[in-house]
């Protein structure tokens, strides 16, 4: 029992580093955004390469905080009847949840992408706006470490429901709450 909760201890530190490193590019994103808005019709002056950065920005805080959502219990689910109900039928939930759901769609997105990525790193693949960002290869890489991020979440989830299961409970509640 206690090397299943620091399994889920040890996942949900790192997503939650990850996800508040990343949150800091959604500073970076709005003033980027700003600066892009206030020379473009300010100034009538503008460059691709500044324009494609926020929106990649935008890709990788969505894709890397994925995890960071997860184990913060902030994913979007019906709460009607999860919220309410006692902690057997919810770790139920996220046991089956996890394995069933969510699991294989992370596997899914794991084996779709990689080619696909695989590819990108081959070429060294740019940008195909002129004047656009170098290093496309590397935003597609993210599409791996989303997938893995948000699997490693899942264990952590199911690992936890597992705890409550089996009567061993859950020092750290859902989403690190104490």
């Amino acid at each position: 029992m206690d090397k299943l909760a620091a399994f889920a201890r040890l996942i949900d530190a790192l997503n939650d580093r990850v996800g508040r490193a990343v949150s800091w590019l959604t500073l970076a994103m709005v003033l980027i955004t700003f600066f892009v808005a206030v020379m473009r019709y300010g100034f009538n002056w503008g460059l691709v390469w500044i324009q494609e950065t926020y929106v990649w920005m935008h890709g990788v805080v969505f894709m890397m905080g994925a995890g960071y959502t997860l184990l913060h219990n902030a994913h979007v689910r019906v709460d009607v009847i999860y919220r309410p109900a006692g902690p057997t039928y919810k770790a139920l939930v996220d046991l089956f949840g996890s394995l069933v759901l969510l699991l294989p769609m992370m596997a899914a997105v794991l084996w779709w992408s990689f080619p696909y990525v695989l590819e990108s790193w081959r070429k060294l693949e740019e940008s195909r706006e002129a004047g656009g960002l170098p290093g496309l290869f590397l935003l597609k890489t993210v599409l791996l470490l989303f997938a893995v991020l948000v699997a490693l979440q899942g264990l952590a989830l199911a690992a936890r429901a597992l705890l409550v299961l089996r009567g061993a409970g859950d020092e750290r509640g859902r989403g690190g709450e104490v």
